[in-house]
């Protein structure tokens, strides 16, 4: 009885795609083994008992196993469009649009449920990676509202700002970095016969957009289907007034864009009863000025020794000129910055920078970005602030372009020798084995949350293909996944089986964030949990409550199946990298 029971639980998975995906046997600490490899899903003492069927049964789930093999489509982060990011995104409960009921508001957004546990997975492991596993490194939050004198010692009142032109016919406004324009020059005689002016996107879509427009000023000027010289593209604050007069403005189709100017990117407000001059005050562009005006709090009550840091997590505000790229630049985002402070000296801090690039980057591969999407930026000349002796970015490849992700800013005193300076109060260091005093130097690794997750989504966006279906997946790594694990009964209306599974999901969620699913076929639950980046779905099945105690463990990217005692699914899962780890 027990062999027709068995037969038909594998037709019944397999018909619900629940059965085949690479099986592997694994045999459980004081139990009799479960034979759960790719040939079987029988118990070793009913393939004992009649060897021809159960061969015959082997024979049809090793088929079923290479028919469902998941083959995997390599070239689909080649072809992904920010528009499915942002669909995927808004479907699954990720991030949504802020304020959308009353048609959204430009450079905002709202994490949705699954949004809000990335986030905050996300955030525990840079704290846990460079706070909590360090003994020279600890932590603050500072308030959103400094004293309105920080940004005028830091600089920031005077010059944090970024270029703007504005469109004269249609009021709209660029970031003068963000436009690019070239001659549309024919190759026959060289002659210039106007400019095309894009956005910034990838090279592809840049070079698209401005043949596009080529076209129509060729046809316009009796030259269609002339041979044009490759695009030569500059930013708009590259342009003279001559070359501005017949650059054409995104929003009009005419040269209608007026000269770059600095536009501080700010935000205003006012604090207390009054609104006049005195009670001016700004919401922090960064974090990173709440750790310096800390610094001697902070090294007076932690007894901290160079080289040490101070790590933040926080919100900061700018009025972006053109908030775009969903969540990559947005008007409020969230920092995660440490300020690293070392002895002064040209020979003393490269050592440093060249160490926490390294670190930087370890963290990074370690919540599940790919080495092969990241790259570096060395900033040196005009790219380097005027304070910096070194800055390098760790860079992204988004859909949308090759594009800073984290930064490595050997920054010298320059932050707190101004603090110095504005505040009167000493911000020195006294070092007891050289007996001197001195403003500490310092690096600054800096990681923008939203940019990271925006970077972690892509990087964990996959295709594969299984019996000819195509599968969309976010492959996150177990640590930093939203829901760490599906609980899946195979059946809703068998109450001894429902209540099985209920018993082990209530045990899994005092551990981790775990999704409940009883409604639909076994195959389309997994795709669901497939698609939000769950890593393991566990079934409870028939056996599970009248043979064998065990249940089904599927892996989320290579489809395998495991089956195991229900009492070492928490102790499989712990190894299987769930929890944050340095």
């Amino acid at each position: 009885m027990r062999n027709y029971r068995s037969v038909a639980l594998t037709m019944f998975l397999a018909v619900n795609g629940a059965l085949g995906f690479g099986l592997r046997s694994i045999a459980p600490r004081g139990r009799a083994a479960l034979v759960t490899s790719s040939t079987s899903i029988f118990s070793t003492a009913e393939t004992s008992e009649k060897a021809p069927e159960a061969s015959a049964d082997k024979e049809t789930a090793k088929d079923t196993v290479a028919a469902t093999k998941p083959i995997k489509n390599e070239g689909a982060y080649d072809n992904l469009k920010m528009e499915d990011i942002v669909s995927l995104c808004k479907r699954r409960g990720i991030i949504f649009p802020s304020s959308e009921i009353y048609n959204g508001f430009a450079g905002f957004f709202d994490y949705g449920p699954l949004g809000s546990e990335l986030k905050r997975n996300v955030k525990d492991a840079f704290w846990r990676n460079f706070v909590q596993c360090r003994e020279d490194v600890v932590g603050i939050d500072s308030s959103i509202v400094h004293n309105p004198t920080t940004w005028k010692s830091s600089g920031h009142l005077d010059g944090f700002s970024d270029p703007m032109v504005d469109c004269k016919e249609t009021k709209l406004r660029y970031r003068a970095d963000q436009l690019f324009c070239a001659p549309v020059v024919l190759e026959e005689c060289g002659s210039t016969v106007g400019y095309v002016c894009v956005l910034e996107a990838n090279d592809e879509d840049m070079v698209k957009a401005a043949e596009t427009q080529a076209k129509k000023m060729l046809k316009e000027a009796d030259k269609k289907g002339a041979a044009i010289k490759p695009f030569e593209f500059k930013d708009l604050t590259q342009v003279t007034e001559e070359e501005m007069a017949q650059i054409p403005s995104p929003g009009s189709n005419k040269p209608t864009l007026t000269m770059p100017r600095d536009f501080n990117l700010m935000f205003q407000t006012n604090v207390g009863a009054m609104q006049d001059a005195s009670s001016v005050a700004y919401l922090r562009p960064e974090t990173a000025q709440g750790i310096f005006i800390n610094y001697k709090n902070v090294l007076g009550t932690s007894r901290a020794k160079l080289p040490f840091g101070i790590a933040q997590i926080g919100k900061a505000f700018r009025n972006e000129i053109t908030p775009r790229n969903f969540i990559f630049r947005s008007r409020e985002f969230e920092q995660m910055e440490i300020e690293y402070f070392i002895p002064p000296g040209d020979d003393v801090w490269q050592p440093f920078h060249e160490q926490w690039i390294k670190n930087a980057r370890e963290f990074l591969l370690s919540v599940g970005l790919k080495d092969e999407l990241m790259g570096y930026d060395v900033h040196e000349g005009d790219g380097l602030a005027h304070y910096a002796r070194a800055c390098t970015d760790i860079t992204f490849k988004f859909p949308f372009g090759v594009q800073e992700l984290m930064g490595i800013a050997a920054r010298g005193d320059f932050d707190l020798r101004s603090h110095t300076e504005g505040s009167g109060k000493t911000l020195d260091y006294y070092d007891e084995e050289t007996k001197e005093k001195y403003i500490p130097h310092v690096i600054e690794p800096s990681l923008g949350v939203d940019r990271l997750i925006l970077a972690l989504i892509c990087s964990a966006y996959a295709e594969d293909e299984i019996n000819g279906e195509k599968r969309n997946y976010l492959s996150f790594h177990p640590s930093i996944a939203p829901v760490k694990v599906a609980v899946l009964p195979l059946v809703k209306n068998k109450e001894p089986l429902v209540k099985a599974a209920r018993g082990l999901f209530e045990k899994l969620q005092r551990r981790w964030n775990c999704q409940w699913d009883q409604t639909g076929a076994i195959g389309r639950r997994y795709r669901r949990a497939d698609e939000i980046g769950v890593p393991f779905c566990v079934t409870v099945d028939f056996e599970t409550i009248e043979e064998d105690g065990a249940v089904t463990i599927r892996d989320r990217d290579s489809t395998e199946q495991v089956r195991i005692p229900m009492d070492d699914v928490i102790p499989y899962l712990s190894k299987a990298s769930m929890d944050i780890e340095s």
